[in-house]
């Protein structure tokens, strides 16, 4: 699933991978960070649980104040923000994860919406790419994380009057993002009263 809620329109897809027959939703709710709240917790208690049971979850942008991306993380996900045509810089900090597979040192973008630390969310398992901005500010903008069986890619790129979608870096690293996240087949684990795998002694035989 891919969760992005910036745009000003309402559009829902969703495409089968050809590697492990898993679907992927991308779904783009339109008033920014105001829609999230038109999200029922139903739906968001529905993802939480495919999430933990191993379907891959990929955050774009404002994304960051989903009610799905607040209940993985645990925090309020808070941050600073300006919009005012500035230029980014991701730097890839991570130069061998799969998700900066194909990505030179750096993309840059010349005109972007400001994210800026502090960004409130717990530490990263991996941290791929970190953002430099022309007003100074800097910012954890490729995140990883692993909740349950399933894994996430928090990405900041993506404003909706910027054409970033249609930088080809970015589609490449979201592409990336796809594949990385993708459920691996293995059978989920087993919880609860097991029986033992070898015959135990008594206590008295012991």
């Amino acid at each position: 699933m891919i969760w992005r809620s910036d745009t000003r329109r309402s559009t829902k897809k969703s495409t089968a991978s050809p590697s492990s027959g898993w679907r992927i939703r991308t779904s783009s709710s339109g008033g920014g960070h105001k829609a999230h709240r038109e999200v029922s917790d139903e739906i968001v208690e529905r993802v939480h649980k495919r999430v933990l049971a191993g379907m891959g979850l990929i955050v774009l942008h404002s994304g960051h104040f989903s009610k799905i991306f607040k209940k993985l993380m645990g925090t309020t996900c808070n941050l600073k923000w300006r919009e005012a045509d500035e230029k980014e810089r991701l730097w890839v900090v991570s130069p061998g994860h799969p998700i900066a597979e194909g990505i030179g040192e750096y993309i840059e973008l010349e005109q972007e919406e400001m994210y800026g630390e502090s960004f409130e969310i717990p530490a990263p398992d991996e941290l791929v790419f970190v953002s430099w901005f022309e007003g100074g500010e800097v910012f954890r903008s490729g995140c990883t994380y692993t909740r349950g069986q399933g894994k996430i890619f928090y990405f900041r790129p993506g404003h909706e009057t910027y054409p970033t979608y249609y930088n080809e870096e970015i589609r490449k690293v979201i592409r990336n993002a796809v594949h990385w996240a993708a459920p691996t087949g293995r059978p989920a684990p087993l919880f609860g009263n097991r029986k033992p795998l070898e015959p135990l002694k008594s206590r008295q035989e012991a």
